[in-house]
């Protein structure tokens, strides 16, 4: 593998460990005031006590982005930096505005919010976490606003090979923003609801019947049913969004070769870019026609429209755009039954008792669908825009470092070690706390019960 293939997949495997806790924080930090809000409200203790586990959550995540951020950034001067020589007059303030609006801001008040329970007072721990869940979501802002420039770039002309801003508005607004920024937020709001609902029925598994553990699980039950639909709207203006802008992207989303009227969508098939043609293809007919174009003779584009007549091939590679697709699909469409089902099952009011241990079961593997998802989704945005890095303007090719491909993959390898080993310990921090929890509330139920006969309570832990 060359230099450009290595730096790609580095840059990649960083931006994917990165964008994991984000992921997390970003929608977090409003359940938390959410939680904060109802104590406010009802005075009842188990919204404090679901704040409190889960503020741990919260700050374990954003450490964990933090550094990570930190170590991709780099790699704009180490690996690509011809990015920044191009369109750094444009990067460089939008990066810095991201800074400034919102990094400061959770720096700020994250301690408050952390160790500030019974320091400050309520009101102010309270605005503590609000600043906190705004500021991790002006971060996700300033972020969309360039990954969205780089699709859609729109604001700016070229003068020497580099990029000069003439409107700001038109920048920070281009035509991909809305969609993606959306996309974004509700990605995360579902990766939270999930991940809350799946280490609450692996609380409920392991005997905890805590009423924070009741009111957690039925949270992010409603939470995760009602985004999913939101979500699937979301992700169909952006599809056609996509279409207008990056044809070349839908086509490899939908596997399709030519361009053409009444498109099947293809649920599975096996891609061959040499061939030109899809093997073992299972598809619905007229479907992707309706989907994109909302009409079943509407015209899909093909694959072979972005090949020039020296042969350069000028779309993405196809399989792991056609693929990363269908897993975000696919992750999405588990997510709904799932949901929902969760709640016809508690509709009785039962809570958690009430859903089939059996679904508890999936459910606590189903914590980290939105992080699946999630990488999917990316995947497919990100992969489906090659070969360029910003569309129309500069390509991968053009902005990667003279490095020797060695170096480049022995950092890679270094990388992806020491991801693997902080992911696992991350996993492992998330579980340890959920069992720490249950074993308390398992003490302060029996020291209830024993209340309850009369008899004296064993301490809880």
């Amino acid at each position: 593998m060359d230099t450009l293939l290595l730096s790609r997949i580095q840059f990649g495997a960083n931006i994917s460990f990165h964008i994991l806790f984000p992921t997390i924080t970003i929608a977090l930090g409003w359940v938390l005031l959410f939680f904060k809000l109802r104590f406010n409200a009802t005075g009842d203790e188990k919204w404090m006590q679901a704040y409190r586990f889960w503020v741990k959550v919260f700050a374990l995540s954003f450490a964990m982005g933090v550094v990570s951020g930190i170590t991709m950034s780099f790699q704009f001067g180490t690996n690509w930096p011809g990015f920044m020589e191009a369109v750094g007059n444009i990067a460089g303030p939008l990066l810095a505005y991201e800074i400034l609006t919102a990094f400061f801001l959770e720096a700020v008040f994250l301690g408050i919010m952390l160790f500030g329970f019974s320091k400050v007072p309520n009101w102010l721990h309270t605005t503590a976490t609000f600043l906190v869940a705004f500021g991790t979501t002006m971060s996700a802002f300033w972020i969309l606003v360039l990954n969205s420039w780089m699709h859609t770039p729109a604001g700016f002309e070229m003068r020497d090979g580099v990029a000069f801003a003439t409107d700001w508005w038109a920048i920070i607004f281009n035509p991909s923003m809305p969609y993606r920024l959306t996309h974004m937020l509700l990605a995360s709001g579902l990766t939270v609801a999930f991940l809350i609902l799946g280490l609450s029925a692996f609380r409920w598994l392991v005997g905890d019947r805590g009423s924070d553990v009741r009111a957690t699980f039925k949270t992010a039950a409603w939470l995760g049913a009602l985004l999913i639909p939101v979500q699937i709207y979301m992700g169909d203006l952006h599809g056609l969004n996509t279409l207008e802008y990056q044809p070349q992207k839908v086509a490899a989303m939908e596997g399709n070769w030519e361009t053409k009227s009444n498109v099947p969508l293809v649920l599975f098939a096996l891609p061959d870019e040499e061939s030109r043609e899809n093997h073992h293809e299972v598809s619905i007919p007229n479907l992707a026609s309706i989907i994109l174009t909302h009409k079943a003779d509407g015209v899909v584009p093909g694959l072979n429209d972005f090949v020039s007549e020296d042969g350069t091939v000028l779309h993405p590679p196809v399989a792991p755009v056609f693929w990363s697709f269908r897993v975000m699909v696919g992750t999405g469409i588990t997510m709904l039954l799932l949901s929902w089902s969760a709640l016809w099952f508690m509709r009785r009011g039962r809570g958690p008792g009430g859903v089939p241990k059996l679904m508890q079961v999936a459910l606590v593997p189903m914590a980290f669908s939105g992080w699946i998802a999630t990488l999917a989704g990316w995947y497919t945005t990100e992969i489906g825009r090659q070969p360029w890095l910003v569309q129309g303007v500069l390509t991968t090719e053009q902005a990667v470092a003279d490095v020797p491909a060695p170096m480049v993959g022995t950092t890679l390898a270094a990388y992806l070690m020491i991801y693997a080993l902080l992911l696992a310990a991350y996993v492992g921090v998330l579980f340890y706390l959920a069992r720490k929890a249950a074993r308390v509330g398992l003490s302060q139920q029996i020291q209830a019960a024993s209340a309850l006969r009369g008899v004296k309570a064993v301490p809880a832990e």
